[in-house]
């Protein structure tokens, strides 16, 4: 099965990529979160792939609080010289590339964990994405998407627009952004179910939030995948 959406979202590129890199920047304890609940399942010297890290900030958390070997793969150029240049000013070593999340330029086996956070509903070849992600996993391995809900209500999404302690124009512009615009493409559960049975992975481990879910992947293991057979 294959999904694609024409439209392909605006290119976040230039003074649009500046804006979303200084309101995103705000959402530090997010990043922290969300890297600790991936340190949890990890070791350390793991090798780990963001897919659209944008301007890089949970890549670098990463490396910062698990030292870890980290990738990051953007279709934005703005995206990859910036988080390139902010990582240099963490004092983190983290190698950030320009690329497609549906082609992934790494070999088959190449990462322990794979991450993609508020990006996903934005690719225009989902199902191929998620292929890409089982490629290049490790028997073993797992992946982690981040994402908004469709059906998230606005009363939802105004609460989490609250918690990120925006100023007024920029808090209103992000409402708009994640009613009008986020929201449209954005999947449901049954969604994500349908796609990650149409891969490999077979299925999905999902968490609900706020406006948002988890959805955790895992590669079996060569001993998991003789036990089946």
């Amino acid at each position: 099965m294959r999904i694609a959406k024409a439209y392909k979202g605006v290119a976040l590129e230039g003074m649009l990529a500046t804006w979303y890199a200084r309101n995103t920047a705000k959402l530090h304890a997010d990043f922290k979160a969300c890297a600790q609940r991936i340190v949890a399942r990890l070791p350390r010297r793991a090798r780990v792939l963001e897919v659209a890290p944008g301007p890089g900030y949970l890549a670098i958390e990463l490396a910062r609080v698990g030292r870890y070997q980290v990738t990051g793969l953007d279709i934005s150029l703005s995206f990859v010289r910036m988080a390139t240049v902010y990582a240099q000013q963490a004092g983190v070593e983290v190698e950030f590339r320009q690329g497609n999340a549906a082609a992934l330029p790494f070999s088959d086996d190449s990462f322990d964990f794979v991450v993609c956070r508020a990006a996903f509903k934005n690719f225009s070849d989902p199902v191929g994405a998620l292929a890409e992600m089982y490629r290049v996993l490790r028997p073993g391995g797992e992946a982690l998407i981040v994402d908004m809900r469709s059906d998230a209500s606005d009363t939802e999404i105004d609460t989490a627009v609250d918690d990120m302690h925006l100023d007024r124009v920029n808090a209103f512009l992000v409402r708009v952004t994640f009613k009008h615009m986020l929201r449209k493409r954005a999947y449901s559960l049954q969604d994500f179910q349908v796609m990650v049975a149409a891969t490999p992975f077979c299925e999905a481990e999902i968490e609900t939030g706020l406006i948002g879910f988890d959805v955790w992947l895992k590669k079996q293991s060569a001993e998991a995948k003789r036990r089946q057979s």
